[in-house]
């Protein structure tokens, strides 16, 4: 909550006010000033004729409430021609108080700055990233919620020309050379101009005495003062003299701390004027994820429809109660712990954890129809799409991807807080895996895989917590699929052996197939050729005593590249025929041509260019049944090497000559990998 009046900013403020007109920035001048000076300040490096190691940072301190975060955003405001590079924004705290995990904020940051990051990655190595992007640029970088002093300097840029901004409780113990700009409350000037915004000049004008008694008993703070005029503003015929009376009225909870109360009580004041179905809606807003609502969480938390929702939480957001934020509302973090307290006082626990479940439920339907809108028309999902209510169904992918997109950060924190919640374990892994299953469709694999590592390992927590073996080893899975693309080698060989165990405990014979494959090709990665030859040896016997004719013929193909790479070219070989001949019974052509292809290249490496002569050719004509012409134009050019090494170039050169016609153009080339070099 903070003091900048109109501004429907996303971040955590008490300046969400509809009344007025245009953007205004309320008191706070002398602070201003104060920054501005601290801004030129000397540092000790610069007086001990240094340059500077890192960024400046200014602390901006106070409660919640106090408007600090407005005040740092005009002050980022007033600076941005300063940096050209932009301003970025990162907040350490959701809306409620509870941590952002410094990884995904690290991640914001780097996504803001156009930078990839790796799936799996450390604290410590994506907030070196971030330090790295930042070390060549001149931005402001704007924390908010910077309570860990801790994380806040692994963010901080080893660069001078770059200015942090961070917005707190108090000092930060552990950040050298800062000193906190601290706010107290507004000068009654400032506060009595901000209540205006809502009420107008008449009321103001007609009892100046009564507008100072506001300011006095809301201890100048904008957050109370935006809800007292929020409740002057939707009734008219109040005066200001009645808000001072009622305010007044009110007791102080003395269990709270003295600069806690005066907003406490203008909460008090708006709450009790509330119907009652509405001011049950608002308790139960706090258990909306990241402090984030719309109208379908609302609904689902209360059971009301969704129109409903919607129109009360409009008239939430004209009484200063929530914030605009996107498609929906944010909870002022000031006011959260108020919320949680009523609703600790006012609802059963198993009410509560009712609308939980209700709330989660209706994400993983979002989720199901976000994902199903991506389906051909007419496919399974697409019908099943059809059968769920309007409000709950998308129009289009573009929709539903923006939709997904826009509230990544609450559907991420929903499914930390499901899994969290212990309780609620069937829903939390639904809405792990729907929630997966969409960020898939609509991003693809590869740009949702940070998204995925977390999602992954929140199913493997819950998997463990419930002894669900067979859903602990499909996550091990993924984890250490993931972290083998990334080059995580020896933690991807850990997931693997960790996922065969589980697979073995739920006796699941494709999980632990599966895991002893993953197991060997981690060997392999390794360069420990014998290791990988044997635990590709036991995933293929698995797969022939289940019949798996398919797999059989691929862990062979994946045993021949093993032995190859280990110069054992006999058994390679073997391997590589067995490959062929499954390939043969399965009526795959184009496999079986490769697969003797690789045979004929160890041939070649055995020192037998005859028989790998034969070999090829018998792969040259089983490709040109396929009608693959690239794979066809390849195995000419392995005719041609092979030809050469033979002291026959003049049928080198044909068949060289025959490439080219194949693929059109001269000296183009088409080179068949199966997962070694060749020498």
């Amino acid at each position: 909550m903070t003091d900048q009046a109109l501004d429907r900013g996303g971040s955590d403020r008490a300046d969400a006010v509809r009344p007025g007109s245009g953007d205004r920035f309320f008191g706070r001048q002398r602070e201003l000033k104060s920054l501005h000076a601290d801004i030129e300040r000397a540092g000790l490096d610069t007086l001990a004729g240094r340059k500077a190691a890192r960024a400046r940072v200014l602390l901006i301190a106070g409660r919640p409430g106090s408007g600090r975060t407005a005040l740092a955003e005009e002050l980022a405001r007033r600076l941005a021609d300063r940096y050209p590079d932009g301003i970025l924004r990162v907040r350490l705290a959701e809306s409620g108080g509870r941590p952002v995990p410094l990884e995904e904020a690290a991640r914001r940051l780097l996504a803001d700055l156009g930078v990839a990051s790796p799936p799996g990655a450390g604290d410590e190595e994506l907030t070196e990233m971030v330090r790295e992007a930042l070390a060549v640029r001149r931005a402001l970088l704007l924390v908010d919620e910077a309570h860990d002093a801790e994380h806040l300097d692994l963010l901080l840029p080893d660069n001078p020309d770059c200015l942090v901004v961070a917005v707190s409780d108090g000092p930060l113990t552990g950040i050298p050379g800062v000193r906190p700009c601290t706010l107290g409350g507004m000068d009654a000037k400032s506060a009595i101009e901000l209540l205006t915004a809502f009420t107008g000049e008449v009321r103001i004008t007609v009892d100046p005495q009564a507008a100072e008694t506001v300011a006095e008993e809301c201890g100048g703070q904008p957050a109370a003062l935006i809800l007292v005029g929020g409740w002057l503003a939707a009734r008219p015929g109040a005066s200001v003299a009645d808000a001072a009376k009622q305010l007044r009225a009110l007791p102080d909870d003395g269990e709270q701390p003295r600069g806690v109360r005066p907003l406490a009580r203008a909460f008090k004041l708006v709450y009790e004027s509330l119907p009652q179905p509405a001011a049950r809606i608002l308790r139960l807003l706090a258990l909306a994820p990241a402090g984030f609502a719309d109208a379908h969480t609302a609904s689902a938390l209360a059971g009301c429809s969704v129109a409903a929702a919607r129109t009360t939480l409009d008239g939430f957001a004209e009484l200063g109660l929530l914030h605009p934020a996107g498609d929906g509302f944010e909870v002022p973090g000031c006011l959260a712990p108020l919320l949680r307290a009523l609703c600790e006082v006012s609802d059963r626990p198993a009410e509560v954890q009712l609308a939980r479940a209700r709330m989660l439920e209706r994400t993983v339907r979002r989720l199901q129809a976000c994902r199903a809108i991506t389906e051909p028309e007419g496919s399974p999902a697409r019908r099943k799409l059809a059968g769920l209510p309007r409000a709950l169904r998308f129009t289009s992918v573009r929709e539903a991807g923006a939709w997904l997109r826009g509230n990544r950060p609450a559907l991420l924190a929903s499914a930390r807080l499901a899994v969290d919640d212990g309780e609620l374990d069937t829903l939390a892994r639904r809405l792990v895996a729907s929630l997966v299953r969409a960020l898939a469709a609509h991003q693809g694999t590869e740009a949702a895989a940070p998204d995925l590592y977390g999602l992954h390992q929140l199913v493997l927590d819950v998997a463990e917590r419930r002894g669900l073996h067979r859903e602990q080893a499909a996550a091990l899975l993924n984890l250490g699929d993931l972290d083998a693309r990334t080059g995580r080698t020896e933690d991807a060989l850990a997931r693997y052996r960790a996922a065969l165990e589980a697979g073995r405990a739920a006796n699941d014979a494709y999980a632990t197939g599966r895991a002893m494959e993953s197991v060997g090709g981690a060997y392999q990665e390794l360069g420990d050729w014998q290791r990988a030859a044997d635990w590709y040896g036991r995933a293929l016997a698995q797969r022939q005593a289940r019949g798996e004719q398919a797999d059989e013929a691929r862990l062979y193909g994946r045993l021949g590249t093993a032995h190859t790479y280990a110069g054992r070219y006999g058994e390679a070989l073997r391997s590589w025929r067995a490959a062929a001949a499954g390939y043969r019974r399965l009526g795959d052509v184009p496999a079986q041509a490769r697969a003797l292809s690789e045979a004929a290249r160890v041939q070649g490496y055995a020192g037998r260019p005859e028989e790998s002569l034969h070999t090829c050719r018998e792969a040259v004509e089983r490709a040109r049944r396929a009608g693959d012409v690239r794979l066809q134009a390849a195995l000419q050019l392995r005719l041609a090497d092979t030809l050469d090494r033979l002291g026959d170039p003049a049928a080198a050169q044909l068949h060289r000559l025959a490439s080219e016609r194949l693929l059109g153009t001269e000296g183009s080339t088409y080179e068949i990998r199966s997962g070694f070099e060749e020498d």
